[in-house]
């Protein structure tokens, strides 16, 4: 894009034909430097004729300036290029402009640099050159300078670009004015190119001298250009100022070029208290401080400190040296190195000499020793005068800084938060941090910030207002951070206090405040928890809690707890919101967290309660939900919603769907050690009941937290051998749960603990087991100890710790087992127990088959008892009716499922003989009830038991609770049985329909169900005629009458227990009568012909006998009224 002319052009036009047509006779192509104080001010004026047309006149002056400086370098160029006119046409964009103006020589171009004051602006240019242009050209103004007449001027002009050329380039550069400097760039190279190109052969012939070749050499050497004419015209400088400068730059220009390997970089802190008194000497001169004013400090600051661009290539460090040296003693033999004034010279000279002081080195080569000698004594002569800087300056000047985005504002972001003494030196500290918030979002920057604040409260005069407005610009500053970036915060602040901003007692007005937001926040989670299933919903749950827990982390997580517990449904909520801030748990044991510096010691030394403040997010959680629970006590609900919540925690997040599972909010390890064992501890005084406690161990157990490969496991560092026998204690108390205990013993009335318990002994005693297995040495004493204490408990316990003795012990059974059980003495040996004594063999051997699976199936392999022998079988059924009945009361569910299996087992197998009886049959029924034996000794043979149970030598027993739950075991054995029968008589699905149909209470007659002796055209069956035979082939050949006389058994032996059960009202029997006549009714309408409507009647009518029996009425009722349904539908 070529540049075009305009009339702001034509006005500088008319400016250089003027003082082309002044220099007559000669041209400004001829034009010597000493002749252009007769043409030189027209160039400037006419600039400034054309800016003040402009809003902005200084701006657009400056590139007006670096216009015209292009256009008359190029020129210059492009004349001694002997560029072609047509290619220069085509190629070059500012050919319009360069063609508009008379030619001109390098004389005018650096005197239009030097009168406009565009030392920067050439100095920049200069750096779009290559290197060796940039020395030539650096050649030609040190030239221009040295001619007749070497003004004040001049010399500035010199320092000025030399001192550019060491800063760099403007970064703050628009694209504009970078688009240009490009454009030149690329004019200049195409121009060094061709006239490269027209001079290589002669340059090819030309063969140089010694010292021609040095100079040559030298000429791409800017720092040789440089310091050799600082040597030739260091005796044209005449003032103090330019003295200083001079001595300034050079000295930064060898330290950056020789004393230094790399950049270094001062401190923000050093950075600032060099700024801040640059910002000082200026104000005392009258100057205001602006951005403009702090960027050229901070370039002059970095130029001091980074390597050099323009590395000597010829240029020694003893040379150098020398002509830095000679030309100090020149001015200070001439006065005029001396200082007296602050100035900026004299900060920017004390700051160079420092540098330099500490970076000469002690010894060099012979040549350069005596030069450092002296320049070191020089320099160390020097006295500047002390220049102090206040923190309201330092505090501006770090506000500028940052709200400007000046160099490293980031890091001037950070001492700004953190400098304490700031916040009180006026509003602007509290403006800039408002106005700013976006620098600030980050989390060191953010806990200095925090910090200020909490000195802010802890202050003796508090500004509440001020600290009110700070503590929401810090949240709100925290809100806008990244979830990473809002954990890593959070972390911190745990680190430092527990309490946050609340470590010591603050203002009424400011806790009033923040309890008003912690209250807003968890009421919108919680009355929008049902709307929170989406992402986006869950991500302002999170944000709402995270800005709460990190002004205050501790009362953030109580809400938490509280919310969990007693808002029902809540506890997902917010273990998924936990579950997103894992900068809330904290560090976990064994992390090495970095040391509090002085001033959180301080905090945490000054806390409220006087306890170190700083603590592990995870138990800090875990201290917060016991302080909610212990508030009042727990109903069943809230009991699950706080183990649900626990057991959320404890399960490790998986960031996405096949991502890397993320460690748990809350270790198991943690919920053990915090809740479980001082609970189990301490029965009877805790806030949580034992069977919660026993729930949260099992759901810890469950999750699978750790890696397998981890060793050792973690529950090896939860007491693992106390706490097993914490459990079997339990469970021993739970095997006599309807016993009176002793006094001060434990009570554990119910015995579903019981299953509980023993899965949490199995969990726990694998994985313990597994660990001693795998170091069998560390853990022998530990295992002797928990076997030798299982001494005192029942024998059947030991069992349930198998896994943890492995192959150490042998089993221990009581010696009158062993008369009925053939057990190898290798794996086995006998107890001498004083309650078991001769004859009670059995009941050892039933209460071994009631504890597993597997000592269930040793006991029937090794049962020593000969079938073939009918005496053997006698006795042994009679000693197993016995047995059973001690034992059933005592039964788990589970235990009494074991127990039923081996009756079954028993029973068909042949050793177990229960004669069947006719006492509720009124007539010999002439069915093949071989398939339904077992069902049937079976209920007899528990109808034997309850005989015994309830006679009058075992009535007292049991309380109202184990009659109550032996009710419920009866119950299950008469559903199994039940199960099976039904299982031998599938119904068809039009039977299903049919028993579906008949279970309702308030059908007064099933007849309308099935009527098949109606005539055919009055009913027409829609299924095809091969599915109606095949069904009526099924219905002659089910056992459907056999089923019915086998569910008719069990509902008398039903019916007989029941009444004699102390009450007679056993809920669970009851339901088990009605779905016995439920079935009853379904069979009778899916086998029409298995009853007639004669042996219906018969059956209702031995029924309501049987049922006259019950005590309790409306049970009575409920049951007449089923029974007067079982009609025939053959009827």
């Amino acid at each position: 894009m070529a540049f075009i002319l305009n009339e702001d052009w034509a006005v500088l036009q008319g400016a250089f034909l003027l003082a082309d047509k002044l220099c007559l006779p000669s041209s400004l192509s001829l034009l010597q430097k000493a002749e252009w104080s007769r043409v030189g001010h027209l160039v400037p004026e006419a600039i400034r004729e054309i800016c003040r047309h402009y809003e902005h006149p200084t701006t657009v002056a400056v590139s007006w300036i670096k216009k015209v400086v292009c256009v008359l370098w190029l020129k210059v160029l492009s004349r001694e290029a002997d560029e072609d006119v047509e290619t220069s046409w085509r190629e070059n964009p500012f050919f319009p402009l360069q063609n508009s103006l008379p030619e001109v020589n390098p004389a005018v171009l650096l005197e239009v640099v030097k009168s406009t004051k565009a030392a920067p602006t050439f100095a920049h240019l200069l750096l779009y050159l290559p290197k060796s242009q940039v020395c030539t050209e650096l050649d030609r103004l040190v030239q221009h300078v040295k001619s007749s007449p070497t003004r004040e001027d001049d010399v500035q002009l010199f320092l000025e670009v030399w001192w550019e050329l060491w800063k760099g380039g403007d970064e703050r550069k628009s694209s504009g004015e970078d688009h240009m400097e490009t454009m030149f760039a690329q004019q200049c190279a195409r121009l060094s190119t061709e006239s490269s190109g027209v001079t290589h052969q002669a340059a090819k012939r030309l063969k140089l001298d010694p010292e021609d070749e040095a100079a040559s050499l030298s000429n791409d050497d800017a720092l040789h250009i440089l310091l050799h004419a600082l040597k030739d015209i260091k005796h044209h400088i005449s003032t103090t100022g330019l003295c200083l400068q001079a001595l300034s730059i050079s000295l930064d220009a060898l330290y950056t070029a020789f004393l230094i390997g790399g950049a270094v970089t001062p401190s923000t802190e050093e950075k600032l208290q060099i700024l801040s008194k640059a910002v000082s000497i200026r104000e005392r001169n009258d100057e205001k401080p602006s951005p403009e004013l702090i960027w050229d400090a901070q370039r002059d600051l970095r130029a001091s400190h980074a390597l050099s661009q323009f590395q000597p290539s010829r240029m020694k460090f003893s040379e150098a040296l020398k002509i830095i040296t000679e030309a100090a003693q020149f001015w200070q033999n001439t006065g005029l190195l001396k200082v007296c004034d602050s100035c900026y010279s004299t900060l920017k000279l004390e700051q160079s000499v420092q540098r330099v002081l500490a970076a000469l080195p002690e010894a060099e080569g012979p040549e350069a020793i005596t030069e450092i000698n002296s320049l070191r004594g020089l320099l160390e002569s020097l006295a500047f005068p002390a220049v102090e800087s206040t923190p309201e300056v330092m505090s501006r000047v770090s506000a500028m800084i940052v709200s400007h985005r000046l160099d490293d504002y980031q890091d001037f972001a950070m001492l700004f938060a953190g400098k304490k003494s700031w916040a009180a030196c006026g509003q602007h500290w509290m403006d800039c941090l408002e106005k700013n918030q976006a620098v600030f979002q980050n989390s060191d920057t953010l806990t200095k910030l925090s910090s200020t604040l909490k000195s802010e409260l802890q202050s003796q005069s508090t500004d509440v207002s001020q600290c009110r407005k700070l503590m929401k610009i810090i949240s709100d500053i925290f809100s806008a951070l990244s979830l990473q970036d809002k954990n890593k915060a959070l972390a911190e602040m745990l680190r430092v206090s527990s309490r946050g901003f609340f470590v010591c007692l603050v203002p009424p007005a400011v806790s009033d405040g923040f309890e008003q937001e912690l209250n807003m926040a968890f009421n919108c989670i919680i009355q929008g928890g049902a709307a929170v299933a989406s992402q986006s919903n869950l991500n302002t749950a999170v944000s709402l809690v995270a800005r709460v827990a990190y002004q205050n982390p501790e009362a953030a997580l109580r809400s938490c707890c509280h919310s969990a517990v007693f808002n029902k449904g809540a506890f997902s909520l917010m273990a998924a919101i936990l579950q997103q801030l894992p900068g809330l748990r904290g560090q976990r044991g064994g992390e090495d967290g970095a040391q509090n510096d002085e001033e959180d010691r301080e905090e945490s030394e000054e806390s409220e309660d006087g306890e170190k403040d700083a603590s592990s997010g995870s138990s800090l959680l875990c201290r917060c939900l016991q302080e909610v629970i212990n508030t009042k006590s727990l109903s069943g609900n809230e009991n699950e919603q706080l183990l649900k919540f626990l057991g959320l925690l404890m399960m490790p997040v998986v960031a996405n769907e096949g991502g890397e599972r993320k460690e748990s909010f809350l270790l198991p390890q943690e919920v053990v050690n915090i809740f479980v064992l001082p609970n189990l501890s301490a029965i009877g005084k805790s806030c949580l009941d034992i069977e919660l406690s026993l729930q949260l161990l099992h759901t810890a157990l469950s999750v699978d937290a750790q890696e397998t490969t981890c060793s050792p496991h973690w529950v090896m560092n939860c007491s693992p051998f106390p706490l097993l026998y914490i459990l079997a204690q339990l469970l021993n108390h739970t095997l006599r749960c309807w016993e009176q205990p002793a006094e001060g013993a434990v009570s554990l009335r119910y015995i579903d603990t019981r299953e509980l318990l023993v899965s949490v002994l199995t969990s726990l005693g694998q994985v313990v087991g597994a660990e001693v297995a795998a170091a069998p040495s560390s853990w022998s004493r530990a295992l002797f100890w928990l076997y030798n204490k299982l001494e005192e408990l029942d024998w059947t316990v030991r069992f349930h710790l198998k896994p943890v003795w492995g192959e150490h012990f042998k089993n221990e059974v009581p010696s009158a087992l062993l008369t009925v059980c053939d057990l190898p003495e290798q794996e086995w040996s006998s107890l001498d127990l004083p309650q078991y004594s001769q004859g009670t063999g059995l009941l050892a051997w039933m209460e071994c088959c009631s504890v597993s699976d597997s000592l269930q199936s040793t006991m029937l392999a090794h049962l020593s008892l000969d079938h073939r022998r009918p005496d053997h079988v006698n006795m042994f059924s009679k000693g197993l009716l016995v047995a059973l009945t001690q034992t059933l009361p005592w039964c788990s569910m589970s235990q009494w499922t074991r127990l039923l299996r081996v009756l079954k087992e028993l029973i068909s197998s042949g050793r177990l003989h229960v004669p069947f009886s006719l006492e509720y049959v009124d007539y010999l029924p002439l069915l093949d009830l071989r398939r339904f034996s077992c069902e049937l000794r079976l209920s007899v043979l528990l109808l034997r038991v309850f005989q015994l149970l309830c006679g009058s030598s075992c009535s007292d027993w049991l309380s109202k609770d184990g009659w109550a739950h032996v009710g419920r075991l009866y119950a299950q054995s008469v559903r199994e049985m039940m199960n099976s029968v039904r299982a031998k008589l599938p119904l068809s699905s039009s039977g299903a329909l049919k028993v579906s149909e008949s279970t309702s209470p308030k059908t007064p007659s099933c007849t309308s169900i099935r009527a098949p002796k109606m005539p055919k055209d009055t009913v027409k069956d829609p299924r095809p005629a091969e599915d109606l035979h095949l069904e009526m082939e099924e219905e002659e050949t089910a056992p459907s009458q056999e089923v019915l006389f086998v569910l008719s058994q069990l509902f008398c032996h039903v019916q007989h227990v029941q009444v004699m059960m102390p009450g007679g009202q056993s809920e669970p029997l009851f339901l088990s009568c009605l779905e016995i006549l439920s079935h009853y009714e379904a069979i009778m309408a899916a086998f029409p012909q298995s009853s007639s409507a004669l042996e219906s009647e018969n059956t209702r009518h031995f029924f309501s006998t049987i049922t006259d029996n019950l005590d309790n009425a409306e049970m009575k009722a409920v049951l007449k009224q089923k029974i007067a349904q079982l009609v025939s539908s053959a009827a």
